[in-house]
């Protein structure tokens, strides 16, 4: 039932999802679902062994991630003793020692949301001379490594969605309010203050570029009060926006989030300062965590962008399978964001929960 609810809000998203959208990767993801619901378990599989590394298990759209790849891993037909979901704790070393285990016990593929993109490079080159396939998620390594796994005919891949359309779709969410709407002090900008994820990471840098690319590409003028360094944690971010309020004041017309994480911690802090989203501040995040959903119905959010963690974990799984087959993959894996509102938001929560 889920996998037809992603179908029917996947593709009424895109059909109005902005030209910035790649055809090919909705063409793609039309074609995976379509396999998901026909393809039965492979027994093939079964005595294969997985590894998977998440950065951080205490990151909520991670624990989202990871559940629902070991659950679709077991559909398609590996046993659950096999696979091993390990947490990096949001340290490299620790998550490069978990890799170097992975390798010398022999697993047959790797899955690998890396604590640092920059560290991608390192990493392929020893799971590579391991001779084991993999599969890098959410976190996706810069365009030279991307280049060398095509240049070497290496079996890895990324999985994940193009963080510049969700930092685009959260300038349209305050765009589409229009200035009359957002400009409350009268000068005739848009005053914003942004509160970004890990500034290693390349959602962030993406997310913070694109959502006010997208409010100049609008015609809006835009003036940026404060930037700070979330790294996509709830309570930080909650500090820094009262902080923010604090020095700020009304002139804060919006706040900008990485992730839904943080967007809660700025609402809390929003609400601890006698503000009031939607009537003399505005919110967007990203993720569409159910908490953050539930405040889009509420109107205690302006709205968020669903990070489609089914379509993603699916991938990376469908992925890794091609790879034991012998089917190979292309060496970049996308899928598309959705822009959520309070009228979509009541049918992503059904889905989520």
């Amino acid at each position: 039932m889920k996998k037809r609810l992603v179908s029917r809000i996947l593709a009424t998203a895109m059909a109005g999802v902005m030209a910035f959208s790649l055809p090919v990767m909705a063409e793609e993801a039309t074609e995976d679902t379509a396999a998901e619901e026909t393809t039965e378990a492979n027994p093939e599989l079964a005595d294969k062994k997985v590894g998977v590394c998440i950065y951080q298990f205490a990151d909520n759209f991670m624990t989202l991630f990871r559940t629902e790849l070991e659950n679709y891993l077991v559909e398609k037909g590996f046993s659950k003793d096999n696979i091993v979901i390990q947490d990096g704790a949001n340290d490299q070393a620790t998550q490069s020692n978990q890799i170097d285990a992975f390798i010398a016990d022999g697993v047959d593929v790797l899955i690998i949301n890396p604590v640092n993109s920059s560290s991608a490079a390192t990493i392929t080159d020893k799971v590579v001379d391991a001779g084991i396939p993999l599969v890098y998620i959410n976190r996706e390594p810069d365009a030279s490594e991307e280049q060398r796994w095509a240049d070497n005919d290496w079996d890895v891949t990324y999985v994940g969605c193009d963080a510049r359309q969700s930092g685009t779709m959260q300038g349209e969410l305050i765009a589409d309010l229009g200035l009359d709407k957002i400009d409350m002090n009268g000068n005739g900008k848009v005053d914003y203050i942004m509160i970004e994820g890990d500034p290693e990471n390349v959602d962030a840098q993406y997310r913070t570029e694109f959502s006010v690319k997208a409010l100049e590409d609008a015609g809006l003028e835009v003036n940026c009060l404060d930037d700070q360094i979330g790294n996509w944690d709830q309570a930080t971010a909650q500090q820094l926006v009262a902080n923010s309020l604090s020095q700020n004041g009304d002139d804060i017309e919006v706040v900008f989030c990485n992730n839904d994480a943080m967007a809660l911690g700025a609402l809390q802090a929003i609400q601890a300062a006698g503000r009031t989203v939607n009537e003399d501040i505005y919110l967007v995040g990203v993720d569409a965590l159910s908490e953050a959903l539930e405040d889009v119905m509420a109107g205690t959010m302006t709205g968020t962008v669903f990070n489609d963690h089914f379509s993603q974990s699916h991938s990376a799984a469908d992925a890794a399978i091609n790879y034991l087959t012998g089917a190979g993959n292309e060496h970049y894996i996308g899928c598309d964001y959705v822009k959520v509102t309070g009228d979509n938001a009541q049918e992503i929560l059904d889905m989520v929960k």
